[in-house]
């Protein structure tokens, strides 16, 4: 189930169940993947909906539940870190921005501690795969992570082993 943050104030706790009693992953859109970039009124994208913050509680109210943050939760990377650490069932996918772009701690976060929680996402069409492999290539992950968020990752999640 893919669920925007904005829509939280619409009966979250509906989707939650249904999700939650089918056993499925949850995944929110966090931060902004540039979409409405430089359009007149960001192009009705209001930014304060992407703080990943909100999904801390979905994790407590549903703490079986896997929930997937998409993308790298740009500006709010630090805060979407910090819910991943700190619930188990809640996952950060690249999705949305080119790895040239992640910030230090992200990279940092994803050689250590939450090795095991990021997965891999290009967001395609936008960003294709082949780019995005080959950015990721450049970027400073550790060569026994790599294949953890490529594949290994989303395949324990998934149940797919």
């Amino acid at each position: 189930m893919k669920l925007l943050i904005f829509l939280f104030s619409l009966s979250l706790t509906v989707c939650g169940l249904a999700a939650d009693e089918a056993k499925l992953p949850v995944l929110f859109h966090t931060g902004h993947s540039g979409i409405g970039t430089g359009m007149p009124g960001g192009g009705g994208i209001r930014l304060k909906y992407g703080n990943p913050m909100p999904i801390d509680d979905v994790a407590v109210d549903f703490p079986e539940m896997p929930i997937i943050m998409a993308h790298p939760a740009f500006p709010w990377q630090d805060e979407a870190i910090s819910v991943c650490l700190h619930k188990p069932t809640v996952y950060i996918d690249l999705s949305g921005w080119s790895p040239k772009y992640f910030s230090p701690t992200l990279v940092q976060y994803a050689n250590t501690m939450l090795k095991h929680k990021v997965l891999f996402g290009s967001d395609y069409p936008w960003i294709t795969p082949d780019r995005w492999l080959a950015d990721f290539e450049k970027i400073a992950i550790r060569d026994e992570v790599r294949p953890l968020i490529l594949k290994e990752n989303a395949v324990r999640l998934f149940g797919l082993g």
